[in-house]
């Protein structure tokens, strides 16, 4: 019997020649990545035993994201402990506030992240790098502890959904589009503890970017990773960031690979997608019903990249957001911000009548920068849609792509993008 991919590099930072799924395994760790949200409660812990130490400074990202810039003293005590400890220990990877952004997108840009890799975070969308062929996955604050201080980690080896994904999309459908169709088939538990490994002609086409909405969201499906194998895309956007394919290991599932079930997605039969409250698994086409918005957010490591600004800026070029709606535009990374700003978005967002924030995870979550009120009704392009999740506990939240929430923005309603698939009249009309 083969492995699959994940299996493989699991097997090979265990010292074991192959390993089964459901086997309990003590694994090295590659990179861990932190914020000041969850670390600082590991470095109590650490702290509490004698055991302050990073294991190797040169594996360790921190990136605060999530409260920053501060918004009041308790996230700036936390983003302090974040960065005392940083300068502490002398950790050369440190994404200030400022040099940084979405600690996922930043990682993944930073050319730090490589195939064959294991990587641990105290965050649930860890599970973003695994578009990279790299095993990425979220802990809990005292596993984060172990892997600060030992660079170990224990892992019981998942089984593996296979999603194979095969056709053209229709215009107007995106990567966002597809993860809520497959999580709306299987559910928000669908995938429970497994690797959720994508492939398909349909992949093979598509950009890194797209590749990253995929495997952002396989925690929304109850999986412990999402993955996806290294072909000429990954390569050249691995070259690009001046990674050379002797510096990482690429490792595929075998032929007779065991898969605990196998799903098919035609993706010329799927269509935009709006996941319902309170659960992204309730997923229906955009437009079946007219439900008027409140509030419009387009950002979070899941669609804050510089292609989902692209897709936003295309519907709102020449249009205005409907009168009542507040939308807000968050580049998931400075350097996502300044390229929006070169290639002039931001100035559409801006005439449109969008606000553009800075990078962080603030409106996704509810701690700042968009936090919603009783009764708001929003449109989100990020991955969570639970009650209270971006604020009070009576909001709906509506998980779509970026161009669905564009497009609902300007209606003023939930609405299809394929409507809105040409940019409105120019400015001068």
């Amino acid at each position: 019997m083969g492995m699959t991919m994940a299996q493989k590099i699991l097997a090979a930072h265990s010292g074991h020649a192959a390993v089964v799924p459901g086997q309990l395994i003590e694994c090295t760790t590659d990179l861990v990545l932190c914020h000041e949200i969850t670390t600082p409660a590991a470095l109590r812990m650490l702290e509490e035993r004698g055991m302050n130490r990073a294991f190797d400074p040169e594996k360790i990202v921190a990136i605060p994201d999530h409260s920053v810039p501060a918004m009041n003293i308790k996230a700036a005590k936390m983003y302090q402990k974040l960065k005392s400890w940083v300068q502490e220990q002398g950790i050369r990877h440190f994404y200030d506030v400022g040099r940084g952004g979405i600690a996922h997108v930043v990682l993944e840009n930073s050319g730090l992240l490589r195939p064959g890799q294991t990587l641990v975070s105290g965050d649930s969308h860890t599970c973003n790098g695994g578009a990279l062929g790299a095993f990425a996955t979220g802990v809990g604050s005292t596993d984060l502890a172990g892997a600060i201080y030992a660079g170990r980690v224990w892992f019981k080896v998942p089984e593996t959904m296979l999603i194979r994904v095969t056709g053209e999309m229709q215009p107007g459908v995106t990567p966002k589009d597809l993860v809520l169709e497959v999580i709306k088939r299987i559910g928000a538990d669908g995938a429970n503890y497994l690797a959720m490994e994508w492939t398909g002609d349909t992949i093979d086409r598509m950009d890194m970017e797209g590749r990253f909405t995929l495997t952002n969201m396989a925690i929304e499906a109850g999986g412990k990773t999402g993955i996806i194998a290294v072909d000429d895309t990954a390569r050249a956007y691995l070259a690009a960031r001046g990674v050379t394919p002797d510096q990482y290991t690429e490792y595929a599932s075998d032929p007779d690979a065991p898969y605990k079930v196998v799903i098919e997605l035609d993706a010329s039969q799927v269509e935009p997608t709006v996941a319902y409250p309170h659960i992204p698994s309730n997923g229906r086409v955009a437009g079946t019903d007219p439900i008027p918005v409140t509030h419009a957010y387009v950002g979070s490591c899941t669609n804050g990249r510089i292609t989902d600004l692209r897709e936003v800026a295309h519907i709102l070029r020449g249009r205005r957001v409907a009168d009542g709606v507040q939308m807000i535009v968050v580049p998931a990374t400075q350097a996502i911000w300044k390229q929006a700003a070169q290639e002039g978005l931001l100035e559409v967002f801006v005439e449109a009548g969008a606000s553009v924030s800075y990078p962080s995870c603030g409106a996704c979550l509810g701690m700042h920068s968009g936090v919603l009120g009783p009764d708001d009704v929003c449109i989100s392009s990020s991955n969570r849609n639970f009650v209270g999740r971006m604020g009070d506990p009576s909001a709906q939240i509506y998980l779509a792509s970026p161009a669905t929430v564009a497009a609902s923005a300007v209606a003023g309603v939930i609405s299809d993008p394929r409507e809105y698939a040409t940019g409105g009249p120019s400015a001068a009309d």
